[in-house]
């Protein structure tokens, strides 16, 4: 999945065990998905409360984080409630979103197989920007605020 691309109208559990659906998030403004490799793990700790701290900057150019990762809801509902989190977290058991968007390593041993990578998606359902950095945890978010800025004062 690359910039300009459109992406599929998925359905996926959150944290809570509600059905959430792509098109639905895209309601309220442009979609931050972020997918992760493992809930509760160092550099996802770091990277999803990045993404909390700058929800409130998010929304003010239209936008809200969304985490995806092969965890269950259990483990991402610990996730969440242990970091206070405030948006959703969304659990692809059988990796299918990660497959579609260019997002799972079938390689890797230990089963961290999502890689960590972050796509600005618009209400059209089309990708604005790609963000990939496995190990600079921070990029994620301030690469898509920054992207988000740039692209509101462009329309």
């Amino acid at each position: 999945m690359n910039t300009g691309d459109q992406v599929s109208d998925f359905e996926l559990q959150d944290e809570t065990g509600t059905p959430r659906k792509l098109s639905t998030l895209l309601e309220n403004g442009t979609v931050v998905l972020f997918f992760y490799p493992i809930a509760s793990s160092g550099g996802c700790t770091q990277e999803a409360c990045h993404f909390r701290d700058l929800a409130a900057d998010l929304a003010a150019v239209g936008a809200q984080p969304v985490g995806i990762s092969s965890d269950g809801e259990t483990a991402q509902s610990t996730f969440s409630a242990a970091h206070s989190l405030g948006y959703p977290l969304l659990s692809d058991k059988g990796h299918k979103v990660a497959k579609e968007m260019g997002a799972y390593r079938a390689w890797l041993p230990g089963g961290l197989h999502t890689r960590r990578i972050t796509f600005v998606i618009g209400q059209d359902r089309r990708v604005i920007e790609k963000i990939a950095s496995e190990t600079k945890f921070d990029m994620h978010a301030d690469e898509a605020l920054e992207v988000l800025k740039k692209h509101k004062a462009d329309a």
